[in-house]
């Protein structure tokens, strides 16, 4: 009897189902709930923050312009250039444009198509670190870390927004899982190890020094603690090193070899020098406050140089806590607990390494923001939310496991304890968002620490009913906080997650100056001073007679009848924020999409458009627009805030001069007036903008090239007033 082989059509759908229930049902040793469960928390993460994601229009519109260019030009999109004709690059390296700008150049400039691979590394981060958490201590405990990250709130607005800090976050993930992986045997560990000197490289070709915070912790468990003889561990961390170079250093090479008359110039630095830029404003210059060409004008000094009081407590105070902090404390306590439970494990324990290596992560970056005197936004604390998410599932398991001793329960008990008093604290700092909320915590946190402290002894079912309740009142806070987050658009350089006065000018240490917006805390751009400016705005200026240090104070995206500031969204006929559709960028109503609906505003946002982009109404749009294709450039302006605005309207290229706050010296006055004389800039947009007017170089710039630049233009050409923005035609002398 001849026995038949399937053929491959048959076999075909058989392999299919199998692969589709592997995906639904996971490993064979898994529980029968875990991938369900898993998945389950990935679509609502992923329904979570696409959930009204078009409200924040173009976001940061510094950023949007650069993804605009690199849609329209592969050498823009190379170099990070914020615009198409490559005058100038953004003052980080270009990584976290790239998914954006292929993003743009496939589907088209729009708030979604920008945004939505934001979104996208937010859920991979969610799943990475469910992964890595898993592997070692169980699918509940990677579920809880994924829930904690997706649920705390500066991680919702960070992966929704189009700052680098969603890769950055993505890709330090990676990296610590690599580590993981190559700690578990000393077979195969150098494949694992080159994974995360990939990750780490590109995360430096994302936001420079900052991804190598983590570093020397990470080689230093694997020195110590891999499954290997010491001459090999070494030999596998130089091979991770050598893909770290490789990585992170080809780009950097090659802008550093290209002639520089070819190139734009690099956006940040004083000198034209990516290198410059890396050690100086966005490395070594955010640890000491020196930073040449920043806000503060590179003066340094206390108090965190002007951006808040440093210290151990930093990321607790008035104006950082309700970002990040809500389950911090149980973090710390959870991983002294997780160490001390695996003290007297073997060198090569897994389970130490991990908390280790995650706890590691958490101290050195917790200590770098707590005492750096530089630049710090309260949403830089989106680097801190998976190594905190990570050690409250992995704690919480090796305890959960320990609780008939009495000493584990008890820190499980003090875990929960702490977590609800420390939200209920938070949640009485915005005492008018949901003033139920903040009692209800702390009486269910209390009733679980209880529950807690007697699992050991108590039936299981009540044990764990006591401590789904201490979860369910640990991250009730920050999910409403997430929500409020989510149901809000949010625009500008400087933005905040929960309802207002939750971050951006809470009154204790490090928290802002006084309000200037009248709005919500500077959620969406607003013109209030960053976190803990001890006169109201890096290096001392002060707001006075309606000025600001560099230019004029100009309302962001225009006011409405009281006087409060209008959000910069772009509304529909109904109120309702329209994003845009298309190559062009037009929303349905026909007015640009992401900005207010103010007409021609040639200032943008607070501290003279440094904040935010400004309005531009159908007048300027048109006016920009006319014969555009015949100039290299369809306008210059002060300050990228306010050229990305005009340049997002037309997606024509804007000269941004000056740089991201009018400081850089570029171009020289002399290389602009070659520009002029060949006819390659047909406007300059002269009111608003840090620096424009004759003023100073941009905020904290000092007098500079800009302010050359402004001042020639005033005195050789004709202003002319196009709806509430001033033009200059370059082509037209007076």
């Amino acid at each position: 009897m001849t026995t038949t082989t399937p053929t491959a059509a048959h076999a075909a759908p058989t392999t299919r189902t199998g692969r589709l229930a592997r995906l639904w049902r996971g490993r064979p040793e898994d529980a029968p709930w875990a991938r369900p469960a898993f998945l389950g928390l990935l679509a609502v993460t992923t329904a979570l923050y696409l959930w009204n994601l078009s409200a924040s229009g173009y976001a940061n519109s510094f950023y949007s312009a650069a993804v605009q260019a690199g849609g329209e030009s592969w050498k823009a999109f190379f170099f990070g250039s914020l615009d198409a004709a490559n005058a100038i690059t953004v003052d980080k390296p270009p990584a976290a444009l790239w998914p954006m700008a292929l993003s743009v150049r496939l589907f088209g400039l729009g708030s979604w198509q920008i945004l939505l691979p934001e979104v996208l590394m937010g859920v991979g981060t969610v799943a990475v670190l469910y992964a890595a958490v898993r592997r070692r201590f169980g699918a509940g405990a990677g579920l809880i870390a994924g829930t904690v990250l997706a649920l705390t709130p500066v991680a919702a607005l960070m992966f929704r927004f189009n700052n680098p800090d969603a890769l950055l976050a993505l890709l330090m993930t990676v990296a610590v899982y690599g580590v993981l992986r190559a700690l578990e045997r000393a077979e195969g560990a150098a494949k694992w190890l080159v994974l995360a000197g990939v990750a780490f490289g590109f995360a430096f070709l994302t936001k420079t020094l900052q991804a190598f915070l983590i570093l020397p912790p990470l080689a230093l468990v694997y020195a110590v603690c891999a499954p290997a003889r010491p001459l090999r561990r070494f030999g596998q961390l130089g091979l991770a090193g050598l893909a770290l170079v490789v990585s992170g250093g080809w780009w950097v090479a090659l802008v550093e070899l290209w002639p520089a008359a070819s190139r734009p110039y690099v956006g940040g630095s004083q000198n034209n020098s990516f290198l410059e830029l890396t050690f100086g404003y966005n490395g070594l210059g955010r640890i000491n406050g020196n930073e040449v060409g920043s806000v503060g004008g590179g003066g340094g000094g206390g108090q965190g140089g002007g951006w808040g009081e440093t210290g151990p407590l930093r990321m607790f105070n008035d104006s950082i806590g309700g970002q990040i902090s809500w389950l911090l404390p149980a973090a710390l306590l959870l991983l002294l607990a997780g160490l001390v439970v695996t003290w007297r494990a073997p060198r090569t324990d897994t389970a130490r390494a991990a908390f280790l290596v995650w706890g590691g992560a958490l101290l050195m970056t917790l200590g770098v923001f707590s005492f750096m005197a530089g630049i710090f936004h309260e949403y830089y604390t989106v680097a801190l939310a998976p190594y905190l998410a990570a050690l409250v599932g992995m704690g919480a398991a090796v305890l959960w496991e320990e609780r008939t001793r009495f000493a584990a329960s008890a820190v499980l008990a003090a875990a929960a304890g702490v977590t609800a008093w420390w939200g209920w604290t938070l949640l009485g700092r915005t005492p008018d968002h949901l003033p139920w909320l903040r009692w209800t915590v702390l009486v269910a946190g209390a009733v679980a620490a209880l529950g807690l402290l007697a699992a050991g002894r108590a039936d299981r079912r009540l044990g764990l009913a006591a401590a789904g309740l201490g979860l369910a009142a640990g991250l009730a806070g920050p999910f409403a906080y997430t929500l409020e987050t989510l149901s809000t658009g949010h625009q500008g350089s400087i933005v905040t997650a929960g309802p207002a006065g939750a971050g951006f000018g809470g009154r204790g240490p490090g928290g802002g100056g006084p309000r200037m917006d009248g709005g919500d805390g500077g959620r969406n751009g607003g013109t209030q001073p960053p976190n803990g400016f001890p006169n109201g705005f890096p290096g001392g200026g002060q707001a006075q007679g309606g000025q600001f240090p560099g230019g004029q104070m100009q309302p962001p995206n225009g006011q409405s009848q009281n006087g409060r500031t209008q959000p910069p969204g772009g509304q529909s006929q109904g109120g309702q924020n329209q994003p845009s559709t298309g190559r062009t960028g037009q929303a349905p109503t026909g007015r640009t999409p992401g900005f207010g609906e103010r007409g021609g505003m040639g200032g943008g946002g607070g501290m003279g458009g440094l904040l935010n982009g400004a309005s531009v109404g159908a007048e300027a749009k048109a006016k920009l627009l006319q014969d555009a294709d015949a100039y290299t450039w369809a306008a210059a302006a002060v300050g990228a805030q306010n050229a990305a605005s005009y340049q997002l309207a037309t997606e024509e290229p804007v000269m941004a001069i000056g740089g991201f706050n009018g400081s850089d010296p570029s171009p020289t006055l002399a290389r602009f007036k070659e520009y002029v004389a060949e006819g390659k800039i047909h406007y300059f947009i002269g009111s608003g903008g840090g620096g424009t007017g004759g003023g100073t170089g941009g905020p904290g710039g000092g007098a500079g090239s800009s302010s050359e630049i402004s001042t020639w233009v005033q005195e050789n050409f004709t202003a002319v007033t196009v709806g509430s923005a001033t033009f200059y035609d370059l082509t037209s002398e007076k």
